[in-house]
Parts: structure tokens; C-alpha cells; sequence
């Protein structure tokens, strides 16, 4: 499992190196000459240095390139967000190793990204951090899939999708409970819990986890047993880039059947889409456990009228089973939504994963392994969880705030099952049984910076406008939808005041054992787990 480095060319790379390190010093940054020696006085280090270090004084174009490969936000990649010094890509984990041992050494602050995707820029910028460097961790990507023991080690670089295809690869009747997004790196999506269409059945990714490797502060690798149980709870949903560098998870891989059943039925207010919808948010928690509807709600085109728009409700549904027995189970309990014969298609589970990420119906299960997001805009997330069905004036208040913007979006997913039998502290994520469904609220937009206080501003409105209408005391959020609206870490803060809404009464011990785990608070950003509180 763990890679083996060679040292046949150790000559040759010294060489190129010091030809490097001349380059980099005639330019600019003492700052990567010293990490690079660092990084060989501290590591079996066998790599080509020129494709594992990007800044901008060696190469411009390549550092902005690399910067925003994987970033999806684009309002913090404006040219007045903080940059990195440098981006530092290790390809084995003694290179991670060193990273912390020299980021420590030098006084480098370090931000981790696997895939990048956090919604509020935390993997690739520091607002109040300087120096700071990026360990990209995308090459560190082996998966390795054991069927007789149900289980397979991912490392922290590969993607969701990756992750999916190799255990197909291996069996067609087995899977794993992750997310619906294929280009999310495994390694940060875990940390923070990790929901997607078989949570009702199987429960969050983190609840399927069984051990994991993880570099702390003094750069040790530590498997479960030697960082202990504390910790391996902590990790597992207490949100990235806390406690260590996660360097590959061991998860537990689930039985899927050989035949899955998909569909889409959309309804927009003409077609009594509110009426349905409020139907959905009755029985969404109460259906079979193999049975996953999401909503995706947006504004569409009612005529061809410009600015004739009314709101589209799109039940996307995953079924563990043939669309025989998914009709009788939607019959008995939700009939309403009209789900025909014809609108059902049976197919293998990678497909299905497939279907529910958006991907083309002809295309191969190999697209799994392109790895990249599509998806680059600015925009503006958030998240709740709702309790009791929302009112049918409370939506029809929403279809006013939602027309009212250019191009909002919000996902509801629906709990319940296996999401409900899983105690609030059996890991750090406690959003657990009396949950009905939760939304994703987002906002993107394309006129850039222009565009900000506008679309914000919405966000912010329509978020005030759905407080009395979603969980209360305290209202609570999906720590990997990352929200700074709720509050940072700041000398005079209460981190209470966000990390209960993310985490209930689980935020003390995670602060109890970050300030045992970490108490210098090496590993930090701006909602990162502090080591005390009060």
C-alpha cells in the first residue's frame, strides 16, 4: 500500500535540482530555495522538481494554470486574492512528510487541497495568513479495491468518481456510499462526511470508513491505532484541514444489485409543482430505504417571452432495485408525482452514479476517470436542514425570492432511513434522526466582481427569509458547504457561534481534541477547528 521510492537516479536529480535551485534564485523566492533543500535534507526524495513546484517567478503562466485547475469559485481567483508563494506537489507520501516538517521549520503557512472544491476558496487561499504555500495532494491518487475483505484503500488525490470506477472494475455488485459530484477529491470529501444517494440505505462515506493514514503536526504517518480513537472520530466528519493531511482512507465497500433504476420527473408551477413538492417534503424521509429522490429547484423559461420565467421542481431518483418494484413502492406512498413505466431506466449502479452526476448516456464509465469539474463560476453557498415540511405559502414565498434572481439553484435531499438509526455522535457530523431533508442554496453568476454585492445580497436576503421555516437553536449547516457568513476564527470570537452549527454538541470534543492533537494549531484556516474555546 504504501509507495516505495527509489534512489537509482538520486545523482541525476541532484543535478537537476541545483540547476533548478540556481534558476529559482536568480528570480526571486529564498523562500521555495530553502523548502526544496528542506524537502531533500527530509525525504527519499525521487521526483522531477520542475514538475512538482509552480510559482510565479519560475513560470507565470504554468503557476496560474495550476492554481485554478481545480478551484470552482472563481471570486477567489480574482487578482486581488492572496496567492500562494508557491505550489508544492508532492507524488509520494515521504514528500508530504517533509512538506509539514519544512512548512513548520520555515514558518510557512500551509493550506491542503486534494480536489479542490471547497465553496469558499479555504484550499487554495488565505485571507490572513502570509507567507502561505499549497500542498496539492492530486497526484497521490493509488485506489486499491480487495472484494474478499469488502474494503479498499483510496488515497487522498483520487476523485469520487475514481474511487467508483476501480471498485466496478473489480465488481458489479459492489459500491460505495459517497457523494453525487464525481470530480470531488476523496480525501477532503470524507473529512466531512460525505452524504450521496445511498446515505438513506448505507449511511454518510464517513460512516463507511475503517481506518485511515494521516500525517500530524511533526510529520509522523499515523493509521488508526497509532493516532487512536479519538482522533479517527475527529477526522471522520470534523471538516478538512484540522487535524493533519489525510492521506488515504480504508472504506467499507457495500452490496449493491446487479440492476439500478434511475429517473427525472420535472414539475414546474403550472403543472401543480408546488402542490407535489409539498407531498415530497411529507414522505421524502418515509420512503423505502432503497429508494433516493433529490429536488433540484431553479428558475426556468415558461414562454418565449424574455423574463417570462417560473420555477422547475426535477425529482431525480436512484433506486436499489428493478422499476418493477420502485413502481409499486412510488404507487403505495407517492403517487402524486405522476412517475410512469416509461419515465424508469434500469441499469448497473456505476451508470446510475453516472445518471445522477449529470454524465451522458452514452458515455463510458471510463469518463469517471477524467477527474475535472466542469463547473467554474462565481457564486455563493449555503445550507440547512428542515425538520418539519415547509409550509405551502412559505414556497410560494420562495418561488417570489428565487425569481427574483438570475440564476439560483437549491438541492433538497431527503434523510431519513439509515441517516435516522445512526446516533448524532457516532461521528462528528450530528445531523441525524428527526431530519427530514436538506437544502443546498447557491447563487452563481458571470459578471465577476460587479456582480457580487448583488448576488450576495440576494443570497443573504433569501437565507434571512427561511430561518422560521428550517432547524432552529441552533440553525444548523453541512460543515463541507463551507459558509464564512457564519462566523471565523478571530482573536475576540466565540468559534461556538459556527462550530455548533455545524457540528451540535460534538464541536467541544473536537476542539478538546485538536488542542491535544495539535495545540500548536499547525494545521489551521479560517474555520478550522481552534484549540480552545471560551
Amino acid at each position: 500500500m504504501v509507495f516505495a521510492v527509489s534512489r537509482r537516479n538520486e545523482m541525476a536529480f541532484a543535478l537537476t535540482l541545483s540547476l533548478l535551485l540556481v534558476t529559482i534564485s536568480l528570480s526571486s523566492s529564498t523562500l521555495q530555495q530553502d523548502f526544496m533543500q528542506c524537502l531533500v535534507d527530509n525525504s527519499d526524495i525521487s521526483f522531477p522538481a520542475t514538475a512538482s513546484f509552480y510559482s510565479p517567478d519560475q513560470n507565470a503562466t504554468l503557476f496560474k494554470e495550476e492554481l485554478e485547475s481545480s478551484a470552482q469559485n472563481l471570486r477567489y481567483l480574482t487578482p486581488s486574492n492572496p496567492k500562494p508563494v508557491f505550489i508544492f506537489e508532492p507524488t509520494y507520501e515521504t514528500h508530504v512528510q517533509a512538506a509539514v516538517v519544512c512548512a513548520k521549520k520555515l514558518q510557512l503557512h500551509m493550506r491542503l487541497r486534494s480536489g479542490g472544491h471547497d465553496y469558499e476558496g479555504l484550499s487554495f487561499v488565505a485571507e490572513n495568513e502570509t507567507p502561505f504555500v499549497i500542498v496539492d495532494l492530486s497526484k497521490l491518487r493509488q485506489i486499491d479495491v480487495d472484494v474478499d475483505s469488502n474494503s479498499a484503500w483510496a488515497h487522498a488525490g483520487a476523485t469520487v468518481g475514481e474511487v467508483y470506477y476501480r471498485i466496478q472494475e473489480k465488481s458489479q455488485t459492489h459500491g460505495f456510499p459517497a457523494g453525487l459530484c464525481s470530480s470531488l477529491g476523496i480525501g477532503g470529501h470524507l473529512v466531512g462526511g460525505a452524504y450521496g444517494s445511498m446515505m438513506r440505505k448505507f449511511g454518510l462515506g464517513a460512516d463507511n470508513v475503517l481506518d485511515a493514514r494521516i500525517i500530524d503536526a511533526n510529520g509522523k504517518i499515523l493509521d488508526r491505532a497509532a493516532m487512536g480513537e479519538d482522533v479517527f472520530w475527529a477526522i471522520r466528519g470534523g471538516g478538512g484541514g484540522s487535524f493533519g493531511v489525510i492521506l488515504a482512507w480504508k472504506i467499507k465497500l457495500v452490496p449493491v444489485p446487479a440492476t439500478v433504476t434511475v429517473f427525472t420527473v420535472t414539475k414546474t408551477l403550472e403543472q401543480d409543482g408546488t402542490k407535489v413538492l409539498y407531498k415530497w417534503e411529507q414522505v421524502a424521509d418515509k420512503l423505502d430505504e432503497d429508494l433516493f429522490i433529490r429536488v433540484i429547484i431553479q428558475t426556468a423559461s415558461k414562454t418565449t417571452k424574455p423574463g417570462d420565467r417560473t420555477i422547475s421542481t426535477s425529482y431525480q431518483g436512484q433506486f436499489l432495485g428493478d422499476s418493477k418494484r420502485l413502481m409499486q413502492v412510488m404507487q403505495k406512498i407517492f403517487p402524486e408525482l405522476g412517475l410512469t413505466k416509461k419515465d424508469c431506466i434500469e441499469m448497473s449502479w456505476i451508470k446510475s452514479v453516472m445518471y445522477i452526476a449529470g454524465f451522458p448516456s452514452s458515455a463510458a464509465p471510463e469518463a469517471l476517470l477524467d477527474g475535472k469539474s466542469l463547473f467554474k463560476s462565481y457564486f455563493k453557498a449555503k445550507s440547512d436542514f428542515v425538520e418539519e415540511p415547509i409550509p405551502v405559502e412559505g414556497l410560494e414565498g420562495l418561488w417570489k425570492k428565487l425569481l427574483q434572481e438570475d440564476s439560483p439553484l437549491t438541492i433538497w435531499n431527503p434523510y431519513g432511513g439509515m441517516m435516522s438509526r445512526i446516533p448524532e455522535s457516532e461521528i462528528p457530523f450530528p445531523h441525524r434522526k428527526g431530519n427530514s431533508f436538506m437544502i443546498q442554496w447557491l447563487s452563481s453568476w458571470s459578471d465577476g466582481k460587479a456582480g457580487d454585492e448583488r448576488h450576495m445580497k440576494w443570497m443573504r436576503e433569501m437565507y434571512s427569509y427561511m430561518e422560521k421555516y428550517v432547524s432552529k437553536n441552533p440553525r444548523r449547516a453541512y460543515v463541507n458547504y463551507r459558509d464564512l457568513d457564519l462566523g471565523v476564527n478571530e482573536e475576540e470570537s466565540d468559534a461556538r457561534e459556527w462550530g455548533s452549527k455545524y457540528f451540535k454538541g460534538n464541536f467541544e470534543r473536537l476542539v478538546k481534541i485538536k488542542g491535544e492533537f495539535d495545540p500548536e494549531n499547525f494545521f489551521r484556516h479560517e474555520q478550522s477547528i481552534p484549540t480552545k474555546i471560551g
